[in-house]
């Protein structure tokens, strides 16, 4: 009988190596070409992120990965190639955060390589910490680790889940399995793919492919996971607008009136339904005046919306504080509900020690102060009479799962503002965007989306996008307001299975290692 060919023999073909194991051959390198090898895997497996999505090869690449930290001979090197794929995953998935520094190139444009390179190989010391932790324990302790190094880095020093390793299924059918298990759960997944494919069990036994299997069988079975979400026939209309204005015209004073009116002009558009809009929905600091300040313009826009309410972005200001905020504006003209923005985006938003910087010269990106902006209190919802109860997310705040979570219970909509032309015109829009539709389909929630120069767009309780606007374009979109499905599972739980399973996993090949190290085979 012929024996199916062993995975991690082509796996290693990838890398130029040969022999009977894998392993083995990786085992022989030099640490130098062990860790670049790492690096070229970790590029390649951030590749199944947007806008590539090319979750397939992902995998594959990250199967390599795992593979050649397995063959690190030493605690020490284990922890250095795990940096290395780490720093070369971050360098590709992160670098649209060049983007800013060069908004003005002549005063920062000098910053953007340094952002870049600190930024990925600081993100990779998580994964070099895993990679040492699950040195000699085997499979399953990497997977454990790596997981526990994503749910880390999610959390840690205010959390970046930016491109967490599980968004790699993001633009895969296995996206929709989100609702039960969450995007640390499906880091869990792509783990535990990765490292069956580098694994022959002995002697051919079934048992051991069963977790590849298992995987297999769940990509096959997401169909039966769709669900109806479309909008009843009597569903209100909401209209997002997107101006459009650049970040270095933005703010420009023979600019910024332009800005307004184009969106006064898109407000008052005839309906493109021919039923005028229930709610209106400008982007973040869409109004070049501070809410104290902007008294005339308010009015101006209430009067040109009519009796539709208008939820905007803008800043306002309590004495020496500043805040990024969302108003609901009703039809009357009053401001109805204000909601600040709480999680603020480090060195973007803010400084730390903000004052004594400013003082060189060096100040946060979007805040003009040395300090920025103030935090909100928190997550609280915003209602719109008539229309339903909206979780708020400024921005950066649609990365992190748990803000849509709070909301859940008391929520119809997920409503995002946000101003990504900080982020460039590549890959930094689209991996936003890509993460807002996770927040939907974790949380069966619907999401409207208004982004100053795209990706704007209106999102169904499953994540597929039902209208939107692209990139770099100006316009508007009427859309029905999409229902929410019922509670998920992920809704109810959060990442607490995924958590406890990861240190299950670190725990468990911890005490079998052990075990053994104290066995009388192993004893002299």
């Amino acid at each position: 009988m012929r024996q199916p060919p062993d995975p991690r023999l082509w796996l290693s073909g990838l890398f130029g190596v040969s022999g009977g194991s894998a392993l083995s051959a990786l085992s022989g390198l030099s640490l130098p070409r062990q860790m670049l090898l790492a690096a070229l895997a970790g590029l390649i497996t951030s590749l199944g992120l947007a806008p590539f999505a090319l979750w397939p090869l992902a995998l594959l690449a990250l199967a390599c990965l795992t593979l050649v930290i397995r063959a690190a001979q030493s605690r020490r090197s284990a922890a250095l190639i795990g940096w290395a794929a780490g720093t070369g995953y971050f360098a590709l998935a992160l670098l649209w955060i060049v983007e800013p520094f060069l908004i003005d190139p002549w005063l920062t444009g000098w910053m953007a390589p340094f952002a870049l390179v600190l930024m990925s190989a600081g993100l990779a010391l998580f994964w070099g910490a895993a990679a040492g932790l699950a040195h000699g324990r085997g499979g399953l302790a990497l997977i454990g680790a790596l997981a526990l190094a994503e749910f880390a880095r999610a959390h840690l020093l205010t959390g970046f889940p930016w491109a967490l390793l599980g968004y790699i299924w993001s633009e895969s059918p296995f996206a929709l399995y989100a609702a039960y298990i969450g995007p640390h759960g499906l880091t869990l997944v792509a783990l535990v793919t990765a490292v069956s494919l580098t694994t022959r069990p002995a002697r051919q036994e079934l048992r051991g492919y069963l977790p590849l299997l298992a995987v297999c069988a769940a990509l096959a079975a997401t169909p039966l996971l769709q669900k109806e979400t479309s909008a009843p026939p009597d569903a209100p209309i909401v209209r997002i607008l997107q101006p459009n204005a650049a970040q270095h015209e933005k703010w420009d004073p023979a600019l910024a009136r332009f800005f307004f009116e184009r969106q006064l002009a898109y407000t008052r558009a005839p309906a493109e339904t021919g039923q005028r809009p229930d709610l209106i929905v400008w982007p973040e600091t869409a109004v070049p005046w501070l809410l104290e300040n902007a008294q005339q313009a308010l009015k101006t826009l209430s009067d040109t919306a009519g009796d539709v309410p208008v939820v905007l972005g803008i800043q306002r200001a309590e004495g020496w504080r500043y805040y990024n905020s969302l108003i609901v504006l009703a039809p009357s003209g009053h401001v109805q509900t204000i909601y600040d923005k709480h999680h603020l985006v480090p060195f973007g938003e803010y400084m730390p020690l903000g004052d004594s910087l400013a003082r060189f010269g060096i100040t946060s990106f979007a805040a003009q102060e040395g300090n920025g902006y103030s935090a909100g209190p928190g997550p609280r919802p915003v209602s719109v009479a008539g229309l339903g109860v909206f979780a708020p997310l400024i921005c950066y705040e649609a990365v992190f799962p748990q803000y849509a979570a709070a909301f859940n219970q008391r929520s119809t909509h997920l409503l995002q503002i946000t101003n990504d032309a900080w982020f460039g015109r590549f890959s930094g829009p689209q991996q936003h965007l890509s993460q807002a539709r996770m927040r939907a389909i974790e949380q069966g929630l619907p999401l409207l989306r208004s982004a100053n120069t795209g990706i704007s767009a209106v999102i169904d309780a499953q994540g597929r996008i039902l209208a939107s606007i692209p990139l770099a374009t100006s316009g508007f979109i009427d859309v029905p307001l999409p229902a929410r499905l019922p509670r998920t599972l992920y809704g109810k739980t959060g990442d607490w299975p995924a958590l406890a399973l990861a240190l299950l996993l670190v725990a468990a090949s911890w005490q079998r290692s052990r075990a053994k190290r104290r066995s009388p085979a192993n004893s002299d």
